[in-house]
């Protein structure tokens, strides 16, 4: 429908702009961001592909891993000569088109269609009001380098009369230089097209040094639409390694450090709710964990069954994790402690990561008993609907087990954790460190006892037998842990 609306309403005969072009619709990717495969989503871009071609009679190009062949896998190549040249190439036999007419829209041109990985859209601003600056460095850096030239300024060929080409220092890498009349600057404006072999932090240090050789500076950045969390995360990971700093902090802070080593911010304001794709398809944590302390104390006391013990064991095991990391933070670059930064370092990630894991366990598990609850509200009138019911709520009430065992299980890893903050961490934080282990053996009591209650209304004794004997060992290893825990507390309070 978009394409549609596109075709309808921009005439390409009249369209001019810096950006290179084929059509009213230049280009639509495909992109799987969770619960589907490449493969799948190649077939769904072959579907719109004969969609589009069928109803709106534009010719269509498949690209990147829709392509069919190795020569139209690239998009640049495939728009070469962009609308103004395309009516006499798409007429040649080598760039027939994969779906539609042999021949351009009058008004909407051509349009590429395929599976793509995430492109980041990256922009590097410069202290300059120079284009040429800024596409010279452009050149330097893209994957597609520049042309290779002699002393004379002459550009040199190979045996096959081809030009040869100098390529660039970054891989995966498309860029051009432009000015941008309202921010007064030029920019190196990028299309990262693999993140995990060129990330925007690796883009951002080669444009700096570039930049110094040509005695300019980079000011700051700009993405242009979206991007994945875990590119922001990594490259918040980066400069915290660089600044021998904890990683081990929390999301929200590991990302405030990448907008402000990028300059993210310089142009506009950087919301990352607005501009990273995992927050813009859902919220980072359910409703329970959203609300105010004070709200989620209110609805634990109201007549309402759910939320219950389980996500309040969920809770306290939380907090458990995050004294833990807390305790790590204040032990990391503290004087007598510095030969123990790797070690605290990954005890802050991995207590911030047990945090994080209990604080979704906090509406799984109410979850869970609301579809216990709807289970045994589906009709019954029938012999079918009786079955149909009976083993839907024995699925749902199974499920109601698993999340709560699934607490048990983080909570006593998260007191190995505690362990280890009370014997290796800042003396000063060693009660932290108690409450800490303490906290998380009465989520781990607490979400065992939830387990335990679902087991009685499940038929399947296997499946209880096995529940109760993993769940009994899990707690004798919290009650050993915690045993260490307390005398290593009172080993340290008392001198």
């Amino acid at each position: 429908l978009a394409i549609k609306k596109a075709s309808e309403l921009i005439d390409m005969r009249n369209h001019s702009g810096a950006h290179a072009r084929m059509g009213a619709t230049d280009v639509c990717p495909l992109v799987p961001v969770s619960n589907i495969s490449m493969e799948e989503t190649v077939e769904w871009s072959k579907k719109l592909a004969d969609r589009v071609a069928r109803e709106l009679n534009i010719p269509i190009f498949l690209y990147e891993y829709s392509a069919e062949s190795k020569d139209r896998s690239n998009l640049a190549d495939i728009r070469q000569g962009e609308f103004e040249g395309m009516g006499e190439k798409i007429l040649l036999p080598e760039w027939k088109p994969d779906y539609g007419p042999h021949q351009i829209h009058e008004t909407a041109g051509t349009t590429a269609i395929g599976a793509r990985n995430f492109l980041i859209a990256y922009n590097i601003n410069l202290n300059t009001m120079d284009k040429k600056i800024a596409t010279d460095i452009a050149l330097d850096i893209r994957e597609k380098g520049r042309f290779k030239r002699d002393k004379s300024g002459k550009v040199i060929r190979g045996d096959d009369g081809k030009i040869l080409r100098v390529p660039g220092t970054l891989n995966a890498c498309k860029a051009v230089g432009w000015y941008i009349d309202e921010y007064k600057q030029a920019q190196v404006s990028m299309n990262l097209v693999n993140f995990e072999i060129t990330p925007p932090q690796l883009a951002f240090e080669e444009v700096r040094a570039q930049a110094r050789k040509r005695g300019v500076r980079v000011t700051g950045s700009e993405l242009v639409g979206l991007i994945p969390l875990q590119a922001m995360l990594d490259i918040g990971i980066h400069y915290l390694e660089k600044q021998k700093r904890s990683e081990g902090i929390s999301e929200g802070d590991i990302l405030q450090i990448a907008i402000k080593s990028l300059g993210l911010d310089e142009i506009a304001d950087f919301d990352p709710k607005e501009k990273i794709i995992e927050y813009q398809i859902k919220e980072k944590y359910g409703p329970l964990v959203n609300m105010k302390v004070d709200a989620f104390a209110d609805e634990l006391s109201s007549d309402s069954p759910a939320p219950g013990g389980g996500s309040v064991s969920a809770l306290i095991g939380a907090m458990g994790g995050a004294l833990s990391a807390m305790v790590a933070n204040l032990t990391i670059n503290k004087k007598g402690f510095e030969n123990q930064f790797n070690q605290m370092n990954d005890l802050a990630v991995n207590g911030q990561s047990v945090k994080t894991q209990l604080l979704n366990l906090i509406d799984e598990d109410t979850e869970a008993f609301n579809d216990v609850m709807a289970a045994f509200r589906l009709p019954k009138k029938s012999d079918e609907q009786k079955q149909f019911r009976d083993k839907s709520i024995q699925e749902a009430t199974k499920n109601a087990s698993k999340v709560p065992f699934d607490i048990l299980q983080k909570c006593i890893s998260g007191m190995d954790l505690a362990l280890e903050a009370a014997l290796h961490g800042n003396p000063n934080s060693i009660t932290d460190a108690g409450v800490a282990g303490e906290a998380l053996f009465a989520g781990a009591k607490g979400a065992f006892l939830n387990v335990r209650v679902n087991l009685l209304d499940i038929r399947d004794e296997a499946f209880c037998t096995k529940m109760v004997d993993e769940g009994n060992a899990l707690i004798e290893k919290g009650q050993s842990l915690l045993s260490k825990i307390q005398s290593e507390v009172e080993s340290k309070l008392n001198g």
